[in-house]
């Protein structure tokens, strides 16, 4: 359906608190890790400027700029985990380290000229939807501004998640979560605690193993690991990245369509079971960890890629040392000097490290967000399930565009993928919006549901099923809100156009009335 607004909304300023002018842009963006500085460098490729960018830090990166902490590095192939627009040909190994995808961000940010166009400092505090004037009215710590568009791109990893311990605020010692890892902290010759054995934990521990005194491992569930084909990129191979034309395009696509035949096994549990588990990852743990009585610990208890698969060579050498314990099953209690675990015995600790992971079904940035109707969107999702229409924008939230949004994550390829699909979906809204003379889109809410429904089916008798596994994927109903459970392409292909058919519009006054454009 269409309707008009008046035409007199569309300037540059309003009237703020105090009578001073509120500054006004066209699109708003939310964050600068790749989703952010994605978006930001498309716009300026389609000759669109009037955006800013709202960076809560000092520097561009997100989440290759919070996290850290030793060992950090990608499991996505260096090649494939960067802009197919713009990649790189000088990786210095098959898998970069976090500081090679930082420099990686930073040079993006300065290459496309985005820098300008950031507003480092500003944290956003609250954004709501303005019915009459059609605009986000945004408030960060540093003033307010309007925008038309507000595309919020903090993503899935950027807050994390502290657990609710019994006696943690007790603790006398030092706490700190891997993704804010304190370097001022020694951890030399100290006892310390790591409480998680996922991603974050399997890069961080083997890191810091042989500093530490003594390493309690708190392990609840142990994890899928498989080995890590890791290499330096030298010799004729890299020099044919940099200077042999379409090789570095063919190595990319090679390692992207064979991580789409894993998508195949992946909605096939059974056979997924007798081809990775038992190859790759079941070899994997038999070979590196003899003692048989420690390796059934080790022995996840859920099918194969139920939970995220993860990748290392080290992380099984370095639990096996004498300087650590591992400690199964939940903790009992956080004491002022230590940790009682679930044998109900206390073992006293210097330091204790949350490798907890992230807010990844309850994402903090909902609680900010007010749609129409005064309806926030962390309300909408704690009464209907965190739904939006091709992970990308939620019915009663006009011209919000979010990035990693529901069902966006990956669990067989690289994210950077469903990014740039992405961005491909907001930059044509916002173009499509210019040609038109639109002031607001807003997908229908029976497109959504039916969107939905299509990936809960994708969703169903996969190994990401909620039915028959709990993982940081599924929320507290037991849904599976995260994982994209089809081909990268699948999904490239949907959102390379906006399809604004499945919107409803408003139009400003004096501009044409799209009868078209139908609910």
């Amino acid at each position: 359906m269409t309707s008009t607004v008046n035409n007199e909304t569309n300037q540059s300023v309003r009237t703020g608190t105090g009578g001073r002018p509120t500054p006004h842009v066209k699109v708003a963006i939310v964050g600068t890790g790749f989703s952010g500085l994605g978006v930001a460098i498309r716009l300026l490729e389609n000759k669109i400027n009037d955006f800013v960018l709202l960076e809560r830090a000092d520097e561009v990166g997100g989440t290759w700029r919070d996290n850290t902490y030793p060992g950090c590095a990608c499991d996505v192939a260096s090649l494939l985990y960067s802009y197919s627009f713009a990649q790189k040909s000088d990786w210095n190994s098959t898998y970069a380290t976090r500081q090679e995808i930082f420099d990686y961000l930073r040079d993006i940010a300065d290459r496309y000229g985005i820098r300008p166009y950031v507003r480092f400092g500003h944290e956003v505090l609250d954004a709501r939807w303005d019915e009459h004037t059609r605009r986000w009215h945004i408030k960060t710590s540093q003033g307010d501004l309007t925008a038309q568009v507000l595309v919020a791109g903090s993503g899935y990893l950027s807050d994390p998640v502290i657990p609710d311990i019994p006696g943690i605020g007790d603790f006398q010692g030092k706490i700190m979560h891997s993704s804010q890892w304190d370097h001022d902290y020694e951890l030399d010759g100290r006892n310390v605690a790591v409480v998680g054995t996922g991603a974050s934990a399997i890069q961080f521990v083997p890191a810091i193993q042989p500093k530490v005194g003594h390493l309690d491992l708190y392990q609840r569930s142990a994890p899928w690991i498989g080995p890590k084909p890791d290499k330096p990129i030298k010799g004729l191979h890299a020099w044919a990245l940099k200077n042999l034309p379409g090789y570095r395009a063919f190595r990319r696509g090679f390692n992207r369509n064979g991580r789409e035949i894993l998508m195949f096994l992946y909605k096939r549990p059974a056979l997924a079971e007798k081809t990775i588990q038992a190859n790759a990852f079941g070899k994997h743990l038999a070979k590196s960890v003899p003692d048989p009585e420690l390796r059934a610990r080790l022995t996840p208890n859920f099918a194969v890629a139920c939970k995220r698969l993860l990748f290392s060579n080290k992380w099984y050498p370095a639990i096996q040392q004498e300087n650590v314990e591992i400690i199964d099953g939940e903790i009992g209690k956080v004491t002022a000097n230590g940790i009682i675990g679930s044998d109900g015995k206390e073992r006293a600790v210097d330091a204790i490290i949350l490798g907890t992971g992230f807010l990844a079904t309850k994402r903090p940035i909902a609680e900010k967000l007010t749609g129409r109707g005064g309806v926030k969107l962390a309300d909408a999702w704690e009464a209907g399930g965190m739904k939006a229409y091709r992970g990308t924008t939620v019915a009663g939230f006009p011209n919000l565009f979010l990035m990693l949004g529901p069902n966006t994550t990956l669990g067989h390829s690289s994210q950077t993928l469903m990014i740039e699909g992405q961005i491909a979906y907001v930059v044509d809204a916002v173009k499509q919006m210019n040609k038109r003379g639109l002031s607001s889109v807003e997908v229908n809410e029976e497109v959504q549901e039916t969107y939905n429904k299509e990936i809960e089916s994708w969703l169903e008798g996969s190994v990401f099923d909620a039915s028959t596994c709990t993982s940081w994927y599924t929320d507290s109903t037991g849904r599976n809100p995260s994982i994209w459970a089809n081909s990268t392409r699948k999904f490239i292909k949907s959102t390379k156009k906006f399809d604004l058919q499945a919107y409803q519009v408003a139009t400003l006054a004096g501009a044409e009335t799209h009868a078209d454009v139908k609910a």
